[in-house]
């Protein structure tokens, strides 16, 4: 019986972080992959297959210059669902490639197979021909990720009544397609496949979607989603889904409303995927939807040995913030100090138009009772945007009237993702609304839009002191002292 300091199971962001930190240590590191290669549902099914669909969809439909030539322009005419899985594979071969020599560069041990605890210290792994092994360890992350909800009344047949993850497989692009759930991955779906003049129903049995969004960005978001005929059905229960043939699946809403399409995703919500791991055996319990629970500062569970990082544990389930949970957990199993993260941390949603958030929502900062004032640029004001062809996109601050400090960045529109980080910087660095008045941002960009909202916010907030002017949004206001 092997035996390792830490036994990681699961090679998705959070596990490969963690045995990447725990090798830098010294110490002795398995990963145990039950996919066909390193990556997890992050590289194979989730984050970077669904971006880099994104991104193909995007450059293919000439989507980013309909602004200048017009909605019927195209790069290529008939684009199938051949085209998009082309680049599909090679991005993920380079991401696997990376990711096998990370590991072997720090001679971390990897295996496949499918782990399931046999005690508090000890597993057993079944391999690709059936074989199985065991192995102990002082130390578990367990890092399995998340698969798919799949409910009984959802007739799946993996052709035209689909999941998040066997949409990548598609054979055929559709006509039309109902995404079922309006959260981040029916969003990030339904947008792409839009893009690709796909007709497209969103259906959520909420009054609303992406609650944790700024109201004032989803209402624009929703509204460039009905330009483009998207049709939103909010309040509406799905009671039975049909498939009477290819391409002809029937779905009744409650009340007695039907809806077809050629396809069908079911998007509303995924599992954590730990029903195979025995965690009996070990003593631990998950909650309704297969998840973990932990201690949120150090990701240890409640065997004091294990801890799980990641999707398996529930929200903010991003790939930036599992990669961290992974290594503040790994610095705690082995007594190492972990640099605290920041209190921010930037949420991105790779929609068509992309959204990205970070800090206090208006609604928040209600609920806290701050006084506040908000300023608005919109991308088509600066000269970038011009260039660009952008006709939409907003970037929302909002700061503190008393310390003027920023308290949430909102943006959505083209590269809000990576816009995003301006906002993030300052805010984690407790910076003021002079920040963005008195610096100067390169010309043209749409980074510019940070200036235009900040004196929009400017010259609704109150003075300062007798030497402070209004400003009519022309001209910079002079210098202040912070």
């Amino acid at each position: 019986m092997d035996h390792y300091d830490l036994i990681v199971i699961g090679s998705g962001p959070a596990g490969r972080r963690a045995a990447i930190q725990a090798a830098k240590f010294g110490k002795d590191v398995l990963v145990i992959e039950r996919g066909r290669r390193v990556g997890g549902v992050s590289v194979h099914t989730g984050t970077i297959p669904s971006k880099t669909l994104r991104e193909t969809a995007l450059n293919l439909s000439g989507w980013r210059e309909r602004g200048f030539y017009g909605r019927s322009y195209r790069v290529k005419k008939d684009i199938t669902a051949d085209d998009l899985r082309a680049r599909l594979h090679m991005t993920l071969g380079h991401e696997v490639e990376v990711l096998e020599h990370q590991f072997a560069r720090n001679r971390v041990t990897t295996m496949r197979g499918e782990a399931k605890f046999t005690g508090p210290k000890a597993i057993e792994v079944t391999g690709e021909t059936g074989e199985v092994k065991s192995y102990t360890a002082d130390r578990y992350l367990i890092s399995v990720g998340t698969v798919p909800f799949r409910p009984d009344y959802v007739p799946f047949d993996g052709e035209c009544v689909l999941d998040s993850d066997e949409i990548l497989e598609l054979e055929n692009l559709p006509r039309s397609i109902t995404v079922i759930g309006a959260g981040v991955i029916g969003v990030e779906y339904a947008t792409i496949f839009s893009a690709l003049d796909v007709h497209v129903t969103l259906v959520e049995p909420r009054d609303s979607m992406l609650d944790f969004i700024d109201y004032e960005l989803v209402a624009d978001f929703m509204h460039q989603l009905r330009d483009r005929g998207v049709v939103m059905r909010f309040g509406a229960k799905v009671t039975e889904i049909v498939r009477h043939a290819v391409n002809d699946c029937e779905i009744t809403l409650e009340g007695g409303r039907k809806i077809k399409s050629n396809v069908v995703l079911f998007a509303a919500g995924r599992m954590g995927a730990t029903p195979n791991l025995n965690l009996a055996a070990c003593g631990l319990e998950v909650d309704h939807r297969n998840r973990l629970k932990v201690n949120p500062k150090t990701f240890q569970t409640d065997v004091e040995h294990i801890y799980a990082a990641g999707d398996v544990i529930g929200f903010p389930s991003l790939a930036s913030t599992s990669m961290e949970q992974g290594r503040i957990a790994t610095c705690h199993a082995f007594g190492q100090k972990a640099h605290k993260p920041p209190a921010y941390f930037p949420y991105g949603i790779y929609s068509v138009p992309e959204m990205s958030t970070v800090g206090m929502s208006e609604d928040q900062a209600k609920e806290n009772k701050i006084p506040y004032e908000c300023g608005i640029a919109r991308f088509r004001e600066t000269s970038r945007g011009h260039i660009m062809g952008l006709n939409s996109g907003m970037l929302k601050m909002i700061f503190c009237l008393e310390s003027r400090q920023l308290l949430g960045c909102h943006i959505v529109g083209e590269g809000a993702t990576e816009l995003i980080h301006i906002g993030q910087a300052v805010l984690n660095l407790g910076g003021t609304l002079e920040y963005f008045v008195e610096n100067t941002f390169n010309y043209p960009t749409l980074a510019e839009a940070y200036k235009v909202a900040a004196l929009d916010a400017w010259n609704r907030m109150p003075k300062l002191d007798d030497g402070e002017v209004e400003n009519d949004g022309d001209e910079e206001p002079e210098a202040l002292t912070a």
